[in-house]
């Protein structure tokens, strides 16, 4: 069977290359799908059967990725005196490395980048940026050549030794995407069309997606976070916001009863305009990071409370949005802010991945440290 094994793939790809680029007709061959789609599960080979292929004929890479995975709600925390349940929505179990509400802002400019024949993507972040990780791994699923302008050329003089240490980019790199490092000056430029057209004439014809990925379709993404159930179910959602566009999606899809608490991972109300931009409704309240230091900044509290939430409910959390996020819930549980028999869900957008390198800068410092990093 080994002859007919390689002419079959030969054939598969030989269809492919009729309408697609190179990396796109090689991960649509049958077998190439059938290994990409299950490489993280680590006992497959043990209970596949001899022709489990045959499954993944009818589904390209793209129905794959962007197929209407479930995420679960697990219970987080119950007040019984004042009858309050915390819900936690796990959109961070939607895909193993395209993850949460990332998956969700890349669906839609991604297949708009494919039905207008782009085979390369640029997109923008910081350092420890969620989006350019999953940006990345979702390229290269689809067989995309992927491009990465990264805040900050001083990462870019040792690059090696930024990957060593840096487990958002090192993912990045892994996935091809290229890095391209500039600096802050050049970075605030970014929006321009003088920008954009340098880096056309650098690296050729491409998609753009903005920094974060958000725009309007990944508010039509996002929109579809809710349930028809849990729009009615829940009184709050919460959802943890960086650039506005998961929260101007949830915003949309709300029921009249609704009302959605923005939990910015910045410091200031700015972002209010940014959600303003995507929404019309007018049922949410923003929430400025004014606790903890900052964007990615963090205190021993924090820590602290993310390691006992673990050990209780076994729900890891990241220290920048979500982890932020429930942290305050309780505090506002605590304080009165919401009434007795409130039924909360709390919208858990991803970012584990930055973990190992969270806690890599809290040893350094020789402060507590998450204590989860290996069952992520």
């Amino acid at each position: 069977m080994i002859l007919p094994f390689y002419l079959w793939y030969l054939v598969e790809y030989l269809i492919g290359r009729l309408t697609m680029n190179h990396d796109q007709a090689y991960r649509n061959i049958i077998f190439e799908r059938e290994a990409y789609a299950m490489e993280n599960d680590l006992n497959y080979l043990s209970k596949r059967s001899r022709w489990s292929f045959l499954d993944f004929y009818g589904k390209s890479n793209q129905q794959e990725l962007f197929k209407c995975a479930r995420s679960k709600i697990q219970s987080f925390a119950s007040f019984p005196e004042q009858q309050i349940t915390i819900d936690i929505k796990r959109e961070d179990l939607l895909h193993p490395t395209v993850s949460g509400n990332k998956l969700r802002k890349l669906k839609y400019n991604l297949q708009d980048a494919i039905d207008h024949g782009f085979d390369q993507i640029i997109t923008y972040g910081g350092a420890y940026s969620n989006h350019i990780a999953a940006t990345a791994a979702a390229c290269h699923i689809l067989g995309i050549k992927s491009i990465g302008v990264i805040r900050g050329e001083e990462l870019g003089i040792d690059l090696e030794k930024t990957l060593s240490q840096n487990e958002t980019l090192k993912t990045a790199a892994s996935n091809g995407m290229k890095l391209v490092f500039v600096t802050r000056e050049e970075y605030k430029k970014k929006d321009s069309v003088l920008f954009e057209e340098k880096l056309r004439a650098m690296y050729g014809t491409s998609y753009f997606i903005p920094e974060g990925g958000t725009n309007d379709l990944a508010v039509k993404g996002t929109a579809e976070i809710l349930t028809s159930r849990e729009k009615q179910h829940y009184q709050f959602v919460c959802v943890a916001a960086g650039t506005g566009g998961t929260a101007a999606g949830i915003i949309n899809s709300t029921a009249d009863h609704q009302h959605v608490l923005v939990f910015s991972a910045l410091q200031g109300d700015f972002l209010k305009k940014e959600i303003e931009k995507y929404t019309d409704n007018k049922n949410f309240t923003l929430i400025p990071e004014d606790a903890f230091g900052g964007y990615a900044k963090s205190t021993d509290s924090l820590i602290d409370y993310l390691n006992v939430r673990f050990r209780e409910s076994e729900i890891p959390l990241d220290p920048i949005y979500t982890g932020k996020m429930m942290y305050r819930i309780e505090q506002m549980v605590a304080s009165g802010f919401f009434s007795d028999k409130t039924r909360i869900l709390a919208i858990h957008t991803g970012g584990l991945q930055g973990i190992p390198g969270f806690n890599r800068r809290l040893r350094k410092k020789g402060r507590l440290q998450l204590q989860y990093e290996d069952y992520i």
